[in-house]
């Protein structure tokens, strides 16, 4: 699916096979990189990807599947399809450090506050570390889940590594030595999808769920502070099939006051906004819900504090929400916007066509089967059977069985198996 992202000036958005990064201030040329034309992957490189522990003829498609940008802005690493790991450094340009090879597919990826360990989870459940500082060291593996792994968070000191997964956990583990767990936050009924420590609540974790809910925690206990279940703060004219669906939370955003958090939710077209009540004991309280156009396929805050918003269309695919008088309105004039959007329409054919996929949700949800119902009816339906071609109840039929006295006795057996003399 389509991403985007801030590195400093610079809009950084992925679609397809393509990292584009395009700079919001200046008239900078906008720099691309290609996957399909980046380096191959060599023949002696290893790869566990089969049962067998052996080599894989396994080719990937060269699609964009994260990317990551370092606190200050000055890096930015993507990963593909083809299990690629790719190290940039965007400023005073760009310029791509090193191509590394992962062991599977990632999930996603992150940097550390001291932007010296560039951090990799995997579709078996395992976290990686590589090094930012030796570009072309080979990754280390950090800790494992017994399941996919799908979000990933890291506390602002880099002592507590967070890590989601498909099974509803998510481990609180210290990043020196992951094997000490330092807590579990459980609460979630679906695969836990979205993660994020917000600027300025370093104690606090957001996270979001196949289930439609978000929750705030203090996951150095794991004790859960809030809880909110998304489709209560819809619009009453939904249809009842909607009602019936759970939203799938795909993004969690703050902005860099830290005073707002933007909520997406998969394949809806509306934004969830929360802000920090300051009065008491702080929390987050529900602000506003902001309708959109049409669906929104990513977002992300500015340095300003503005939120982007990718959408699936082809007029507008992108639009600016600046907060004003308590409410977030659409400012289609921002000189930013238009060189962007200048800048984002060659791309747009490319983008199109990585729309055209299947929910990549849809797939992690849990099935429960219920057999017993159909059970209990093949059963009733065996019996009746039996019933008919035996004419109902068999009646009794006679048999002698010789005595050990030599004396005979009348025994009747009947349908049931009871004895009778």
């Amino acid at each position: 699916m389509p991403a985007v992202g801030f590195c400093g000036e610079w809009f950084i958005f992925t679609c397809d096979k393509k990292l584009v990064a395009i700079n919001t201030k200046q008239a900078r040329e906008s720099f691309v990189f290609d996957c399909s034309t980046a380096e191959k992957k060599p023949n002696n490189t290893k790869d566990v990807s089969n049962g067998d522990g052996g080599a894989s003829e396994e080719t990937g498609s060269d699609k964009v599947l994260a990317f990551a940008v370092s606190p200050s802005g000055n890096l930015v690493a993507l990963t593909d399809d083809s299990k690629r790991l790719v190290l940039f450094h965007c400023e005073p340009s760009w310029q791509c450090i090193s191509i590394r090879w992962v062991v599977r597919r990632c999930t996603s990826l992150m940097f550390n506050q001291a932007e010296d360990q560039l951090l990799a989870t995997d579709k078996s459940g395992d976290v990686y570390s590589f090094s930012v500082g030796e570009p072309q060291r080979e990754g280390e593996l950090k800790m494992g889940h017994l399941s996919m792994l799908l979000a990933m968070s890291m506390s602002p000191d880099d002592k507590f590594i967070i890590t989601a997964d498909r099974d509803e956990k998510i481990r609180v583990s210290h990043l020196r030595s992951p094997y000490n767990i330092q807590s579990f936050c459980l609460g979630h009924q679906q695969f836990v999808s979205a993660l994020l420590v917000p600027p300025g609540h370093p104690h606090w974790l957001l996270s979001g769920s196949g289930d439609g809910t978000m929750k705030l925690w203090d996951y150095e206990s794991g004790r859960k502070l809030q809880s909110w279940d998304l489709k209560e703060h819809e619009e009453t004219s939904s249809s009842e099939a909607d009602k019936q669906k759970k939203p799938t939370v795909c993004r969690i955003s703050c902005s860099p006051d830290a005073r707002h958090v933007a909520v997406q939710c998969e394949r809806a077209s509306t934004v969830h906004f929360f802000t920090v009540d300051q009065d008491g004991e702080e929390k987050l309280v529900p602000h506003r819900r902001l309708s959109l156009p049409h669906c929104p396929l990513d977002m992300t805050f500015d340095p300003e504090g503005q939120l982007w918003v990718l959408m699936d269309s082809g007029d507008a695919p992108l639009q600016i929400y600046t907060h004003r008088r308590d409410s977030w309105e659409s400012d289609a004039e921002s000189p930013e916007l238009i060189r962007v959007t200048e800048a984002f329409k060659p791309h747009w054919e490319t983008l199109e066509a990585s729309l055209r996929t299947d929910s990549r949700f849809e797939h992690l949800y849990k099935v429960n089967f219920d057999n017993v119902a159909a059970y209990l009816q093949k059963k009733q339906q065996r019996l009746e059977e039996q019933l008919k071609r035996g004419g109902g109840h068999r009646r009794p039929t006679a048999t002698r069985r010789p005595e050990h006295n030599g004396c005979n006795k009348v025994i009747l057996l009947n349908g049931h198996g009871d004895i009778s003399c």
